[in-house]
């Protein structure tokens, strides 16, 4: 505690207190989120509560009815009494297949008879049908554990039900076959699609709060086999990690890739399978060079999170708002920075390059392994070397590694093949792995990292992609001017005891040397 307000103690953590480590719920969630109080121990007959405005003193005498106790309040501050709330009133992990358990001793009701959109999942009704506890305790648990996408997937006994969590799947639940049904009429209905239409694929979105966070998800259902599949993605902008300084690239790439985007024309490509944080990478390189003086345009496809002080477009196919017409029309509204989300067809690639060329720094994004093969992809497409060497300045490939958990890590001695395999090049006696625990779900791993292979385009890499567009024989050139290939980025945080050999391994397969 610091130094007294008001005549009351201010607490700058709440979190170490009983009642919030516990989760022990004292007042209804709904009251203590719009008071903003929260309950933190009782001692000798007293109850301690933690409030945001010293003023309310109507609010502590209700805290003093509700309990039944004497109240004593200490200050907070709005922010982390929000953060306290939320952590309070979170379930537990086991708290969802308890729910699951006793699913069969409950009947259920249409899952469709309450207001389905932008309620709060953690306010929970004791009127709610078992299917929308279930459902919501789902999401509120993938929210928890960091997922970013949920999938229902019905199988011939049972609804399957996973989480994918820092890039991985993860079986959680396994619903009885007798809701599925229930369950996937509540997400459609959430999402405003057609419930009667279950054999053609469908998109849609659902926005609920989780206390005074928006939670955004994306849902696509497909019709398979044993009924519908639905995907959930999650986009919880309070978890996007937008800034150069904070994805993760190592010193010497940041600061080359911070001054290949602040050029004023040119086509910088980011390249890496779906999934590996390639838009966040261009939602940050975006951030770095935003100002009052540039002006910043995007074609998306979907704009997933909005950033402020830019024109983003949404592609929609249906009215014909292709990547490639988007791009046009964007070519007459004076941009400084153009943001294309993907190079899909030959078109869009075209008038990519003419931007670059008449002066304009375009950002984009392309499936590719790594680097080089970038630059092969779009002669395949049909552009002609000459003019990608003129036009782009730069490739980015990225990886997404999951990182060793801090509370489990283990120290082992590597083989010689191990190291070998990294392609490190000095000598590492200790190399570590995560036993697993519970902090990560006993899989060893928690939170992701970046690994990058910058090649800029220097005037020997122009004139070899002209002499001939053979990816090995570009990346040959860019290692001996000193790039550094995602392997050996990747082998770099395995030294550094970050993230382990197999995981490097894992996700450079397609880009051996």
């Amino acid at each position: 505690m610091s130094d007294a307000h008001f005549g009351l103690q201010v607490v700058e953590e709440l979190f170490q207190y009983p009642y919030v480590k516990n989760r022990e719920q004292i007042l209804p969630y709904e009251f203590a989120k719009n008071h903003l109080v929260l309950p933190l121990e009782c001692k000798e007959g007293v109850l301690f509560v933690a409030i945001a405005d010293p003023l309310a003193l109507e609010v502590l005498e209700e805290v003093r009815i509700l309990t039944g106790k004497e109240v004593r309040d200490v200050l907070s501050s709005k922010e982390m009494l929000e953060s306290a709330i939320e952590q309070c009133y979170h379930q537990t992990q086991e708290a969802t297949s308890q729910l699951f358990s006793s699913l069969n001793e409950n009947g259920s009701r249409n899952p469709t008879e309450d207001d389905a959109e932008g309620y709060d999942l953690l306010g929970q009704k004791s009127t709610d049908s078992p299917v929308i506890r279930m459902l919501n305790a789902i999401l509120l648990e993938a929210i928890q554990q960091g997922a970013s996408d949920v999938h229902f997937e019905p199988l011939e006994a049972s609804l399957s039900v996973r989480y994918r969590i820092d890039g991985v799947l993860q079986l959680r639940h396994t619903p009885p076959k007798e809701y599925q049904s229930q369950i996937l009429a509540r997400i459609k209905v959430m999402s405003r699609l057609d419930i009667a239409e279950q054999r053609l694929p469908q998109d849609g979105r659902i926005k609920l709060r989780l206390g005074n966070r928006q939670i955004d998800f994306r849902v696509s259902t497909i019709p398979v086999v044993y009924g519908e599949r639905i995907v959930l993605r999650i986009l919880d902008k309070s978890n996007i990690m937008l800034g150069l300084n904070k994805i993760g690239m190592r010193p010497a790439i940041l600061e080359k890739f911070k001054n290949l985007i602040n050029l004023s024309e040119g086509i910088v490509l980011v390249t890496g399978p779906t999934g590996s944080g390639k838009t966040t990478t261009l939602y940050s390189a975006l951030a770095e060079i935003n100002s009052s003086h540039t002006n910043i345009m995007t074609v998306e496809d979907p704009v997933e999170y909005k950033l402020q002080a830019m024109a983003q477009i949404a592609v929609n196919p249906k009215i014909n708002l292709t990547f490639s017409t988007g791009l046009r029309h964007i070519l007459r509204q004076d941009p400084d920075v153009i943001m294309i989300g993907e190079i899909r067809d030959r078109e869009t690639a075209e008038i990519a390059i003419q931007a670059a060329l008449t002066g304009h720094l375009v950002l984009t994004t392309l499936h590719t392994n790594d680097a080089p093969s970038a630059l092969t992809r779009l002669v395949d497409m049909g552009i002609e070397p000459y003019l990608l060497s003129s036009s782009v300045i730069a490739v980015l490939a990225q990886r997404l590694v999951r990182q060793i958990c801090p509370k489990c890590k283990t120290s082992y001695e590597p083989t010689e093949v191990e190291l070998q395999n990294l392609g490190l090049e000095d000598p590492v006696k200790k190399l570590y792995y995560g036993k697993g625990c519970p902090d990560c779900y006993e899989t060893g791993y928690k939170g992701r990292l970046g690994i990058y292979e910058l090649m800029p385009m220097s005037g020997h890499l122009r004139r070899k992609l002209v002499e001939t567009v053979d990816s090995s024989s570009l990346q040959k050139v860019a290692i001996e001017e000193g790039m550094r290939t995602l392997r050996q980025d990747g082998g770099v945080l395995v030294a550094q005891g970050l993230t382990t050999t197999a995981e490097v391994l894992r996700v450079t397969r397609g880009c051996e040397e």
